[in-house]
């Protein structure tokens, strides 16, 4: 029992382990994107399906011994595809469907170990109901829930923050070596037999041991009889079975989604969701006791009509971090344990254990699916979420349909709340929409309105942040606005540079709707880096910045950083820093290393200017601290915004030659920044995202 025990608990820590320790590898090569997470989510669900559909065939349709060997020969074959670590020629050149690519680096990379790793659980839970007849094996897939919390919750506080990242990767192969050691040991141990009655698989009826045997072989996977007769589960069990599961893991996703897209795209806030989702795996397959059923029902639609509330723009909520992550947080934890809890209520005896097991892993991979590529490509903004939660309330309609009035009562207003509340937010959403559009980096809509004063103006929104706006006017149209104003940073910066008779090269990181353009003169060129298409359709055809200019635009597309490291020196001036994912910052753009790759490009008195306006982290001190690091000079400006057509700012200027940043045009629009010497430098390998939270 230790060996099988042991084997399931490393097997689950490594499956769960290698997440984020591959996600974090290759998020920078995709622009940081919250994307990433769910389409490796997708890679991560869809091969546990391949892993368990393995377990059902082998358990069911092959002798012990043969299973056992094929079994060994292929985790001594997976050692070969060892370490972990993507090559370089999976980084996009910036064309490439990025879904496909990640799949496809991914199966590369993991797809061997990962496929064993998912094989394990039910293998070896059946493997433990032939060795031990009538112990109960359900217990085990808790014990395989836990060592997969052991390893997200011991990520980001006892490995991310000690260890390199291609070091984690090395660690987690030689890590993986030792399990395939064990699971072998655990392969012919279960082929031991003993002796009693027992049920051989895909049979009711009591099979004598000798008679169970081929040549020698140990019987197939057996319990004893429950009762009497075990009839095999229906069809329509089973499509409960699988829509619980889809239905936990497309709240999963589409949780996950909405956190990150929000804040920003690092493994710590991909983590919480996941760790509350299999925190109820753990508490519901540990023991009946965890979910007392009816307590629940009424808390999740509660919980339903909550998360459903706050999605609503009319809400005021949401951008509120605290109440976004606690109500979500919570209601996912709440209807999770429904789903999960549904589940063991309908689980079989252990002989139809594979089966079920199997239906749990499809509906995982069809809701990680339907949210990582069905969404991205055939809805045209986040309505994932309210659609999960309708779906949820339905789900509970039928759960609590023979049960007393109040709980199908409850669930009906559950329902009612959910789709009512959902097409108010769909309806809010189209409003003053003129556009809207959807790739994997996101939701883009392009808004119109009417503002007193100044006539017709037009935003560009990504997610629920205005990344530029401009007013139609003939005498407004060419002023810059919003955070690109002349009293902000990079505006005061740009124009402390003219006028002039020499013109600049300026580089800019992140288009949105093209609002530094304006600032150009004849002779510049404003080189303008960004990673996603659509944006660039939408800055040349509903904004007018670009082609206003009497600057050269250049538009090259893809990450900014990949392009940066591969182009020869471009000798900016400035290179202006400003890369949003709605409001989360792509990590991996403010780190020592990134500014070593913009240093490489810089004219010696260029300056890099950081746009760190954010609702929710305090960068400042980030961007102070690698300057320090690298011996520049850090100038932090903070506009409020009062200026007509602004919006409130903050960009951090640094410059090897602190005489740049002297200007009084600069310098006296400056704050001082308090230098946090204790924080360690944000580098490729880490950041710590807790010491940011404003």
């Amino acid at each position: 029992m230790p060996t099988f025990a042991l084997t399931i608990f490393a097997s689950a820590f490594l499956l769960f382990l290698v997440q984020p320790i591959v996600a974090k590898q290759i998020l920078p090569w995709f622009g940081g994107s919250a994307a990433v997470w769910a389409t490796c989510l997708v890679f991560f669900q869809t091969t546990l399906l391949l892993g368990y559909a393995y377990a059902d065939y082998t358990v069911r349709r092959l002798a012990p011994r043969t299973a056992v060997r094929l079994h060994v020969v292929l985790l001594v074959l997976s050692v070969v595809t060892l370490p972990i670590i993507p090559a370089a020629h999976f980084k996009p050149v910036g064309d490439e469907n990025p879904i496909f690519l990640i799949l496809g680096l991914l199966a590369a990379t993991i797809g061997l170990p990962y496929f064993l790793l998912s094989t394990t659980s039910p293998l070896l839970q059946a493997w433990f109901a032939r060795r031990f007849p009538g112990r109960d094996p359900y217990r085990l897939f808790a014990l395989s829930n836990l060592a997969s919390l052991v390893a997200l919750l011991g990520y980001p506080f006892l490995l991310e923050p000690w260890i390199a990242t291609r070091a984690q990767a090395w660690a987690w192969s030689a890590g993986y070596v030792a399990f395939v050691a064990l699971a072998c040991v655990a392969a012919f141990a279960s082929l031991k037999r003993v002796g009693g009655p027992v049920i051989a698989i895909g049979t009711s009826e009591p099979v004598a041991p000798a008679l169970a045997t081929t040549s020698g072989a140990a019987p197939a996977l057996a319990v004893e009889p429950r009762g009497g007769r075990n009839v095999p589960p229906s069809a329509a069990r089973q499509a409960l079975w699988c829509t619980l599961a889809a239905t936990g893991s497309l709240l999963l996703l589409a949780v996950s989604n909405h956190i990150t897209q929000n804040v920003a795209a690092v493994p710590l806030l991909w983590i919480l969701p996941l760790t509350l989702y299999l925190v109820t795996f753990i508490l519901c397959f540990d023991s009946s006791g965890w979910y007392r059923r009816k307590p629940f029902l009424v808390a999740v639609a509660v919980a339903l009509g909550a998360m459903a509330w706050i999605l609503v723009p009319s809400s005021n909520l949401t951008h509120h971090l605290a109440i976004q992550i606690g109500v979500f947080s919570g209601g996912l934890f709440l209807a999770c344990m429904f789903c999960h809890g549904e589940l063991v209520e309908l689980k079989p005896p252990p002989e139809y254990l594979t089966r079920f097991y199997l239906m749990v892993a499809l509906g995982g991979a069809v809701g990680s699916a339907l949210v990582g590529i069905v969404a991205p490509m055939a809805l045209p903004a986040d309505f994932e979420l309210p659609a999960t939660l309708v779906l949820c309330a339905l789900l509970l309609l039928w759960q609590t349909r023979r049960l007393a009035l109040p709980y199908p009562a409850l669930a009906t207003a559950a329902l009612a709340g959910t789709v009512g509340l959902g097409v108010w937010g769909i309806d809010e959403f189209y409003d003053s929409t003129i556009v809207a559009t959807r790739n994997f980096y996101g939701v883009l809509r392009v808004q119109e309105s009417d503002d007193p004063g100044t006539g017709k103006r037009r935003q560009l929104v990504h997610g629920n942040i205005m990344h530029g706006k401009q007013y139609l006017a003939d005498d407004l149209k060419r002023q810059a606005t919003s955070y690109y104003s002349a009293h902000s940073g990079v505006g005061r910066l740009i124009e402390a540079l003219h006028p002039s008779t020499t013109p600049i090269r300026v580089g800019v990181i992140g288009l949105g709707a093209g609002t530094l353009a304006t600032y150009g003169s004849r002779g510049d060129v404003y080189r303008i880096y960004d990673i996603n298409p659509g944006v660039i359709a939408i800055a040349r055809r509903d904004f007018t910045y670009l082609s206003d200019s009497d600057a050269t635009i250049e538009l090259p597309l893809g990450d900014a950083r990949l392009s940066l490291e591969r182009e020869p020196p471009q000798n900016f001036d400035v290179l202006a820093i400003d890369a949003f994912s709605s409001d989360a910052i792509p990590v991996h753009l403010i780190t020592r290393e990134a500014v070593q790759v913009y240093l490489r490009h810089m004219k010696p008195d260029g300056v890099i200017a950081f746009h760190v306006t954010n609702r929710y982290l305090d960068l400042v001190p980030v961007v102070e601290g690698i300057a320090h690091d690298l011996g520049l000079t850090a100038l932090w400006i903070d506009d409020d915004g009062s200026l007509q057509l602004a919006n409130s700012s903050s960009w951090v200027l640094l410059a090897r030659d602190p005489a740049r940043l002297a200007d009084p045009r600069l310098a006296d629009a400056a704050k001082p920044i308090v230098p946090r010497r204790d924080w360690r430098v944000w580098t490729d390998d880490f950041n710590n995202l807790l010491q940011v939270l404003k």
